[in-house]
């Protein structure tokens, strides 16, 4: 007996001749390697649906080009043929193509005084698309921070001094004496308030790129902050880090202008938009910049 065909439901017409911008799926679940590391990650994979009269896509032809991911490094090449062969296997029905990749990268962070050193997690989804023959791919990353208040620095400083003015007035003063009411709570009357913030980075990069500089952002994006967030740390790490926020007190306009001209450096972007945001301490509500640029054509 011969084995029956099965049918084919998409390839038949389309009760409504209407071309679609994307189908395609969500939440695919694939391992990707990024920068050395083999991470687990979820894909968004479409096509446009440009013959209105078909009635559908083969997903599982999306589905089955995503295999090409866990063989080898994550590249723009890379990207671009998972793309391509999307529409390839859809020749006639589709003309443009879209990738979106989701997944955490763990980096390893050393302390900054001591040996300790722990995992950090940076979300990053990966963005490309192939539309009209011309291939585009963006990064979207989080990195972590602190920030103290410049402002809150200074009235701290002024109420110290008040204080060293009622202690001490007009006494001579002795330079053990000093350096004990500096260490005292007595003499260290406020502080300035610090909270936990977030650089939300969209990158665009040169697609020509032979791979993707993930890492490479990360850390040229927490150098330019100065106040990365820690894992395991021991006191003389903490001590480092007060010191390290005192050093960089910025408003979140500041570190708004310290990442834009930070990404400006890399020849691998050619564009981005960055938004900060610092989760205040003081307030019930967050203070947010944003900064966009775009490379100048040559």
């Amino acid at each position: 007996m011969n084995a029956l065909t099965l049918p084919d439901i998409a390839a038949q017409a389309s009760r409504q001749a209407l071309p679609l911008d994307w189908v395609g799926m969500c939440g695919i679940a694939l391992p990707i390697l990024i920068d050395g590391h083999r991470l687990a990650a979820t894909a968004d994979a479409g096509v446009s649906l440009d013959d209105g009269a078909a009635r559908g896509i083969h997903m599982s032809r999306l589905y089955l080009a995503l295999e090409m991911l866990d063989q080898q490094p994550l590249t723009p090449a890379l990207l671009r043929n998972v793309l391509q062969r999307f529409l390839d296997s859809h020749e006639g029905l589709s003309k443009n193509a879209y990738l979106r990749i989701h997944t955490d990268l763990l980096l390893k962070r050393p302390a900054l005084v001591s040996p300790l050193a722990g995992w950090k997690s940076y979300p990053v989804s990966i963005e490309a698309r192939l539309q009209n023959q011309m291939f585009h791919v963006e990064l979207k990353i989080d990195v972590t921070y602190s920030s103290t208040c410049p402002c809150s620095a200074a009235l701290a400083r002024q109420l110290i001094q008040q204080q060293f003015v009622e202690d001490f007035g007009n006494t001579p003063l002795q330079h053990e004496d000093v350096l004990t009411w500096l260490g005292s709570a007595n003499g260290i009357v406020a502080t300035p308030h610090s909270q936990r913030s977030s650089a939300q980075l969209l990158i665009e990069l040169d697609g020509q790129q032979p791979d993707l500089p993930i890492t490479a952002l990360i850390d040229d994006v927490e150098a330019a902050l100065g106040t990365a967030v820690q894992t395991a740390v021991k006191r003389a790490d903490e001590q480092a880090f007060a010191l390290a926020n005192g050093q960089n007190l910025m408003f979140c306009e500041d570190a708004a202008r310290r990442l834009n001209l930070a990404l400006k450096r890399s020849d691998a972007i050619n564009a981005f938009h960055l938004k900060v945001i610092h989760a205040e301490s003081l307030h019930a509500h967050d203070a947010v910049a944003e900064s966009r640029w775009t490379r100048p054509s040559a």
